[in-house]
C-alpha cells in the first residue's frame, strides 16, 4: 500500500523562515522552520492519513503483521532548512552509543537533561543532498598542511602563536586533537576573541582562504567569540551544488551552515556538540568520539541508471533513491520506504497496484509489497529505504 503522511515544521532558532515554505509553494509563517521529520521517531512522528488518526510510531506496530513492515523504521527522513549555522557536532558509532547510553542510564542521568549525551543506543550516520542552488557545510578536518597555511595568514598575536604551536606536532591527528581540546576546554574568551579578530583582519587580503575567513566573520556575528569559530577554521568548507551530497559517518565533525537539503539518517538523536552553541559541550566525551585524521570532504556520488539515482553509503540503516523528472526505470525498494515530493506533481504506482500523487513537500509511506515503484515522471521525488 501507499499511504500519505505529513508533519509540521520544527521551529528551531537556526531554521529559515522561507526555504521550506518556498518549496511547498505557500506563504511563510514568519517563524523559523528548521526541519520537517518524515518517520516514526518519537520526537516528532509523522501523521498517517488513512483515516485512523494515528501517528507513524503507532501505525507501524499495528500494521506490521498485515503488510510486511517493521514495527520501527531504521532511518529518519527530513527536510532541513538552515537559515543560520547549526552547532558543530559529531555522532557516535553503534558500539560507542550502546556503551554511552548504558553508562548514563546506570548513572541515572534523566534522558531530557541538558547534560545528557546519549538519548538512545544507536549510531547516527547521515547523508544530506542539496536542494537549494548551493548548500554550505563544514565536514571533516582539513589537510593539516593547508590548515597551517591558513593559520600562518592570521599574523603573530599571542593566541594565534599558541594555536600555531599546537598545530605544529608531527602527528597530524594528535595535533588536531590537542588543538580542539585546548579551544573547547582550556582557551579563555580573550584568546578566542584574539584569534577571531585576526581571522577577520586576514579576510581582507587572503585569496586562498577568503571563503573560510569570511565564514569566520559571519559565525562571529551569530556566536560572538565562540570557540567553535576557531574549530570551524580547522574544518573542510563544503559548497554543495543542487543534487550533490555528503555522507557523514560516525566520528566526523560537521556543521550545516546555510541552505535547504533532504537528509536521511539512522534513527537516533545522539549528538555531541563541539561549538557554535549555547548548549552543553562535554569536551572529554567529544574528544573520545572524534576521528581526528585529516581527510577530504566526504562527498557521496550516486549510482545512476535510467533517470534514477541512489545515494547508498553502504550501511544497513538507509539508502536514498532520487527519481528525476522524466525518470523511466522503476525503483527497487529494500523494505518499507518513504517517498517525498520535491518539485512538480508526481504519480507513484506500486507493484501491488497502490498509487499516490505527490507535490512538493508531500510524502507517502510505501510498504514492501509495492516494490518496485514506478513514476509517471511528472516531478522530482526522493525515496528513503533501508540500505544494503
Amino acid at each position: 500500500m501507499l499511504v500519505a503522511i505529513s508533519n509540521t515544521p520544527r521551529d528551531y532558532a537556526w531554521g529559515s523562515p522561507t526555504l521550506i515554505a518556498d518549496l511547498e509553494g505557500r506563504e511563510p509563517t514568519g517563524a523559523p522552520e528548521a526541519e520537517v521529520w518524515f518517520g516514526d521517531h518519537p520526537g516528532s512522528p509523522a501523521e498517517v492519513h488513512d483515516g485512523s488518526d494515528r501517528t507513524l510510531d503507532a501505525w507501524l506496530p499495528a500494521e506490521a503483521a498485515g503488510h510486511g513492515v517493521p514495527a520501527k523504521l531504521p532511518y529518519l527522513l527530513k527536510l532541513l532548512a538552515a537559515g543560520a549555522p547549526l552547532s558543530i557536532q559529531v555522532h557516535p558509532s553503534k558500539d560507542q552509543a550502546v556503551e554511552g547510553f548504558a553508562r548514563e542510564e546506570a548513572a541515572g542521568v534523566p534522558r531530557d537533561a541538558g547534560s545528557r549525551n546519549y538519548k538512545d543506543d544507536n549510531h547516527k550516520p547521515e547523508v544530506i543532498v542539496a536542494l537549494s542552488d548551493t548548500f554550505t557545510a563544514l565536514a571533516g578536518l582539513r589537510d593539516i598542511a593547508r590548515t597551517r597555511a591558513l593559520v600562518a595568514a592570521l599574523g603573530d598575536a599571542p593566541a594565534v602563536t599558541a594555536l600555531r604551536e599546537r598545530l605544529a606536532a608531527d602527528d597530524a591527528s594528535a595535533a588536531l586533537r590537542s588543538t580542539i581540546g585546548w579551544l573547547l576546554g582550556d582557551a579563555d574568551a580573550a584568546e578566542i576573541a584574539e584569534i577571531v579578530d585576526a581571522a577577520a583582519a586576514a579576510a581582507a587580503h587572503s585569496d586562498e582562504f577568503a571563503a573560510e575567513l569570511a565564514l569566520a566573520g559571519s559565525l562571529h556575528s551569530a556566536y560572538p567569540a565562540d570557540p567553535g569559530i576557531v574549530v570551524a577554521l580547522l574544518m573542510n568548507l563544503v559548497e554543495l551544488r543542487r543534487g550533490e551530497a555528503i555522507f557523514v559517518p560516525a566520528g566526523v565533525l560537521h556543521a550545516y551552515v546555510a541552505g535547504l537539503g533532504v537528509e536521511i539518517m539512522a534513527a537516533s538523536d545522539n549528538v555531541l556538540r563541539g561549538g557554535l552553541t549555547p548548549k552543553h559541550i562535554d569536551v572529554a566525551e567529544l574528544l573520545s568520539l572524534v576521528d581526528f585524521r585529516p581527510a577530504e570532504p566526504p562527498f557521496l556520488p550516486p549510482t545512476v541508471a535510467d533517470g534514477v539515482e541512489v545515494f547508498a553509503p553502504g550501511i544497513a540503516d538507509f539508502a536514498l533513491g532520487h527519481l528525476l523528472p522524466g525518470a523511466a526505470a522503476p525503483l527497487e525498494l529494500r523494505g518499507v520506504a518513504i517517498a517525498l515530493g520535491i518539485s512538480g506533481e508526481t504519480v507513484l504506482t506500486g507493484a501491488a497496484g497502490g498509487t499516490v500523487t505527490l507535490t512538493a513537500g508531500q510524502a507517502a509511506l510505501i510498504t514492501p509489497d509495492e516494490s518496485p515503484v514506478s513514476t509517471d515522471g511528472g516531478g522530482e521525488v526522493f525515496v528513503a529505504m533501508p540500505g544494503a
